[in-house]
């Protein structure tokens, strides 16, 4: 076997580990609404964390045996594999919208993937490290915010979960590279940064987790895994000197494909909040309605004003022993 089919092979696994790992995590969530971002008493939950870790572990493998064009683009297929893998797997089938927001957003992160040029050798230094996790961290509590005032829009809300977890990632990717770069640094220095690589890691497991409450599956996972390998590619082509195949003309095509990969993550959050007004309009269209309270009277005798029942009422009934009742005693 050459080292480019064991390095497609291992791509593939890899996303096959991240979607089911994301399948268990919205399972989770969906059971276990009072724990949003860390159900620790749920086996599921810690199932989900160690699909995860395999995943990353086979994705880094995958790059050790192939080139970075063929690995990152084949990472992209999680979100397609996740819709048949679901329906599989616990019975929830997505729409025809659905599966076309996530092969929209596939074959854009994919495109883009690929036209990201080579890595260079070029890693952050202490004080851009700093300045660096400190915007992702403004960032992250600025997105959790607002996530919190949408707490009345689900979709919304798991939406910007979920751009919070893929940045999270990214950022930890970036920070890796920036260690595995320049491991001969200060010591403090690298151990300030696999503390923040591990607390980004942590912060984006929590943030996804959360993301899928109340939201489904398919919108949270696309967003996520489209905006990881964005904001890493971000930080390379303007920071490590990184740029696009191509030239201009591989610009302009990358761009072309994140505008695509963006329509394939908005129609993935419209499909789910069509989804949500269809559900609530199907109550209302069932009769269901509040019930309304009687009307008591403030003496007896505003009792006169009160309507008598209908017939088959117990007021109209005659009593036990014959007599007439009083409505009014």
């Amino acid at each position: 076997m050459s080292d480019l089919v064991l390095s497609v092979l291992l791509s593939l696994v890899s996303a096959v580990a991240y979607a089911g790992g994301a399948i268990v995590q919205e399972r989770v969530a969906a059971t276990s609404p009072e724990a949003a971002y860390a159900p620790l008493r749920r086996p599921a939950w810690w199932g989900a964390g160690c699909l995860n870790g395999l995943g990353a572990l086979l994705h880094v493998a995958a790059l050790a045996f192939g080139p970075l064009s063929v690995v990152q683009p084949l990472g992209a297929l999680t979100i397609v594999l996740a819709l048949p893998m679901s329906a599989l797997l616990v019975g929830r089938r997505a729409g025809a919208t659905a599966w076309r927001g996530a092969i929209m957003a596939t074959v854009g992160l994919a495109g883009l993937l690929a036209l990201t040029g080579a890595t260079t050798e070029q890693t952050l230094d202490g004080t851009q490290r700093l300045v660096v996790g400190l915007i992702t961290a403004g960032g992250v509590l600025a997105l959790m915010s607002s996530a919190r005032v949408a707490h009345r829009h689900p979709v919304v809300r798991a939406v910007l979960l979920a751009v919070a977890a893929g940045g999270a990632f990214g950022m930890a990717s970036v920070f890796t590279k920036s260690v595995t770069e320049d491991w001969t640094g200060q010591p403090l220095e690298q151990l300030a940064t696999l503390l923040a690589i591990a607390g980004l890691a942590a912060t984006g497991m929590l943030l996804s987790q959360a993301s899928y409450r109340g939201a489904g599956l398919a919108a949270p996972l696309a967003t996520a895994t489209v905006v990881n390998p964005v904001v890493a590619a971000t930080i390379g082509i303007t920071m490590f000197g990184e740029s696009f195949r191509y030239g201009t003309i591989g610009t302009i095509l990358a761009l072309s494909c994140g505008v695509v990969a963006a329509g394939g993550l908005i129609l993935l959050t419209t499909e789910r909040i069509g989804r949500g007004r269809r559900a609530g309009a199907s109550v209302v269209a069932q009769g269901v309605s509040p019930a309304i309270p009687p009307v008591v009277p403030d003496s007896p005798a505003g009792l006169d004003s009160v309507p008598l029942p209908g017939p088959g009422s117990r007021r109209n009934r005659p009593p036990c022993d014959g007599r007439p009742e009083d409505v009014r005693s």
